[in-house]
């Protein structure tokens, strides 16, 4: 999967499948399945690293985490997310911070939050050679200056801004968007007004394509159930049944049994010493 590929793919209505990934064995599963790109989101500080909000994750928890996403992808197009504070304070910090992210991290791309304002870092980043993702609508980031994990966009105002904030991280040299949380019509006409592609997240099914994190889509936790979550596993029952029966047999004898074991060479048992 290449950003070229990911362009064809919009002008061919071909729909585009995102899934976070935090892991190499997570990345395995997913890159073999199929799915087009991998998103290494700051998501991880919430569903990874047990934080309340992404604002703690660091760029070195990003890199050590892309690292292990690359290692165990072979298909899939890696973007890593820059987290906060790694680029708000303009085009140079966000420039170095994407270059530790693509050179020490592995990624083929970076992702940002931020409409308009951002395009002047997304244009830098851009022009260093590195591919931008933008990320408009609900920006979990500074959700709470907006009073928190809200619908955004919900009126004529608003949509314009989003709009005119698409448009300019477009000409900017974003090569997609990820519109999060926003009315099903306004995920549609961004995705109709822009020549990248715009994958949703709780923005509809009129978007060029759909990324879900993946451990919610699996029901690996099921602590938060945004309505545009659609669970395809319940995971976490499987796990903690399993963990139960494993627990069960170690306790009752039943684990490890005698095909567990390892031999040892004909007639060296009978000259172990006696303890």
């Amino acid at each position: 999967m290449s950003v070229p590929r990911l362009r064809e793919m919009k002008r061919g209505g071909e729909r585009i499948g995102m899934l976070t990934a935090y892991d190499y064995p997570t990345a395995r599963l997913l890159d073999r399945s199929g799915t087009d790109v991998l998103l290494v989101g700051d998501s991880l500080g919430m569903v990874v690293l047990g934080y309340s909000s992404t604002v703690y994750v660091t760029m070195e928890d990003m890199i050590h985490h892309v690292r292990a996403v690359v290692r165990g992808t072979e298909r899939a197009l890696v973007v890593g997310d820059l987290p906060f504070g790694s680029y708000n304070e303009g085009p140079v910090q966000a420039v170095r911070s994407a270059t530790r992210l693509v050179k020490e991290g592995g990624c083929a791309a970076v992702k940002l939050e931020g409409g308009i304002e951002m395009a002047p870092a997304v244009r830098a980043i851009s022009e260093a050679g590195i591919p931008v993702v933008g990320h408009v609508g609900l920006l979990p980031q500074s959700s709470a200056k907006v009073g928190g994990f809200k619908v955004q966009a919900r009126t004529a105002e608003d949509v314009a801004a989003l709009l005119e904030s698409g448009r300019a991280l477009e000409k900017a040299g974003a090569f997609m968007l990820i519109a999060e949380a926003v009315p099903t019509p306004v995920g549609a006409l961004l995705s109709r007004s822009l020549a990248v592609p715009v994958v949703g997240i709780g923005a509809g099914p009129g978007c060029d394509g759909q990324v879900l994190v993946t451990t919610d889509m699996l029901g690996i936790q099921d602590e938060l159930t945004p309505r545009y979550l659609k669970r395809y596993a319940h995971l976490s029952g499987t796990i903690e049944s399993a963990v139960r029966s494993y627990l069960s047999e170690v306790r009752e004898g039943g684990f490890p049994g005698e095909e567990h074991g390892y031999g040892m060479e004909p007639g060296e048992e009978a000259r172990l010493p006696e303890v």
